[in-house]
C-alpha cells in the first residue's frame, strides 16, 4: 500500500494547453499536448487511516520533501507518458465501447438483443455510429444477478461474433466476460479485447489464457460479486483502495512477462460502490493516470445517475449519462463504454470541439 498518490488537475486545453506546455508551466497528459496540467492533488494516507489532500504547482515539485518529491516524480513520468496505440486504437481521441448484452436480463436491455439476428443488426448499428470496440456479454452482471453455466454463456454469443468477423473483419470486440472458458473460445473465434469484470479474481485460469494468447485487456474493479456487491460495501478509502488494487494487479501482470501496453483500467462505477463512492471514483478520476494505462469508465443507464435526479429519472438515462461521460473527456479518460452510441459520440464531438477552440 502507497503512501503518497498524485492526481494531475487544473486542466487546459487545445492551442492554451499547447502554449503552457511550451512555456513550461504545465505538462502534457499521457503525452497529448491538446491537454495539459499545471497543478497536482497530492493524497497522503495517515497511519490512522485519514487521507490528507494538498494542490502544487507542477513547478514546486522540486520543493516537495525528498521522500515525497521522489514518489510524484514517478508518478508524473506514468501520467505524462504516451499511451501506446492498442489494436490500432489512438488513446489521443476519446473512444467509444458499444455495450451488446446478449442476455435476457441484463439491467437496461436484457433481452433486447437476446436473438443473434436482432444481436447482429445492433453491433452493425453501433458500429455505424461512431462505437470503435463493440463489448459483447452473454452474462448478466447486474446487481442481483446468478452465475451461469459456462457452455451456456458461449451458445449465447458464439454465433455474433462469428457473423460480425466474418462480415467485419476489421471490427474490434471486446468479450465481457469472467469465465476463462469463455475468453479461449472467444479469442479462437476472432474476439480482440477482454474485459472481466472481476479484475481477473472470479477464475483463477484468466490470466493464463489472456497472458498465452497475449491478447490485450480492460482490468475491471469490482468489491465482491454481483449477487451481493451491493450489500453495504465499504472501503477505508474508495478511490486509493481501487488505485492499490490496480498496481498490484499490474504488477502481477509485469512479474508474468505480460506487457503495461495491454492493460486498460476500469474502476467499475456501480460495482459493489454506494452513490457516495461512485461520486468520489468519477470526480477524481484522473488519479489512475499515473498508472500510466489508458482508462475507461462505464457510466451508462447506471444506477447513480437516478439516485441524483430522482423524480427527474428516464429509462435511459442518457442526460446523466452523457454528463459524466463529458467530464470524464474532461479529465482525459480515453475510452467510454455506453449504450447510446450516437448520442454519446454527437456529444464528444460537440465538448471537444469547444475545448480545443481558441
Amino acid at each position: 500500500m502507497r503512501k503518497y498518490y498524485t492526481r494531475p488537475c487544473n486542466f487546459t486545453y487545445g492551442s492554451y494547453a499547447k502554449n503552457l506546455i511550451k512555456k513550461k508551466e504545465a505538462l502534457p497528459l499521457a503525452g497529448n499536448d491538446k491537454i495539459a496540467f499545471s497543478s497536482i492533488e497530492i493524497f497522503e494516507r495517515k497511519k490512522n487511516n485519514q487521507i490528507k489532500s494538498s494542490y502544487h504547482l507542477v513547478s514546486k515539485i522540486k520543493n516537495l520533501s525528498k521522500e515525497k518529491k521522489n514518489i510524484i516524480r514517478f508518478d508524473i513520468k506514468n501520467i505524462t507518458s504516451k499511451r501506446k496505440k492498442l489494436l490500432g486504437l489512438n488513446f489521443n481521441n476519446p473512444l467509444i465501447m458499444g455495450i451488446l448484452n446478449v442476455t435476457p436480463d441484463s439491467f437496461s436491455d436484457g433481452g433486447l438483443f437476446f436473438k443473434s439476428s436482432k444481436a447482429y443488426v445492433h453491433a452493425k448499428k453501433m458500429f455505424e455510429e461512431g462505437g470503435s470496440i463493440i463489448d459483447i456479454g452473454g452474462e448478466s452482471t447486474r446487481p442481483g444477478s446468478k452465475i451461469i453455466n459456462e457452455k451456456k454463456e458461449w451458445d449465447r454469443i458464439k454465433k455474433i461474433i462469428i457473423k460480425l468477423k466474418k462480415q467485419y473483419p476489421k471490427i474490434i470486440l471486446s468479450l465481457d466476460t469472467r469465465k476463462a472458458y469463455v475468453m479461449k473460445k472467444g479469442i479462437e473465434n476472432g474476439i480482440d479485447i477482454i474485459n472481466d469484470v472481476s479484475g481477473l479474481n472470479f477464475d483463477t485460469k484468466s490470466f493464463n489464457i489472456i497472458n498465452s494468447y497475449k491478447i490485450p485487456f480492460i482490468l475491471h474493479h469490482m468489491q465482491g460479486t454481483p449477487d451481493n456487491m451491493q450489500i453495504n460495501p465499504r472501503y477505508n478509502d474508495v478511490l486509493l483502495d481501487i488505485y492499490d488494487f490496480f498496481e498490484e494487479k499490474i504488477n502481477f501482470c509485469l512479474k508474468n512477462k505480460y506487457k503495461k501496453d495491454s492493460i486498460v483500467i476500469d474502476p467499475g462505477i456501480g460495482f459493489g460502490k454506494n452513490l457516495e463512492h461512485n461520486l468520489r471514483l468519477i470526480k477524481k478520476i484522473s488519479t489512475f493516470h499515473s498508472l500510466g494505462c489508458p482508462i475507461l469508465i462505464g457510466t451508462s443507464r447506471k444506477s447513480f445517475i437516478k439516485h441524483i435526479v430522482t423524480k427527474f429519472d428516464t429509462p435511459d438515462r442518457t442526460g446523466g449519462t452523457l454528463a459524466s461521460v463529458l467530464y470524464g473527456l474532461s479529465q482525459g479518460v480515453q475510452l467510454f463504454r455506453v449504450h447510446n452510441v450516437k448520442e454519446v459520440n454527437q456529444g464528444i464531438l460537440v465538448f471537444k470541439k469547444i475545448l480545443n477552440e481558441n
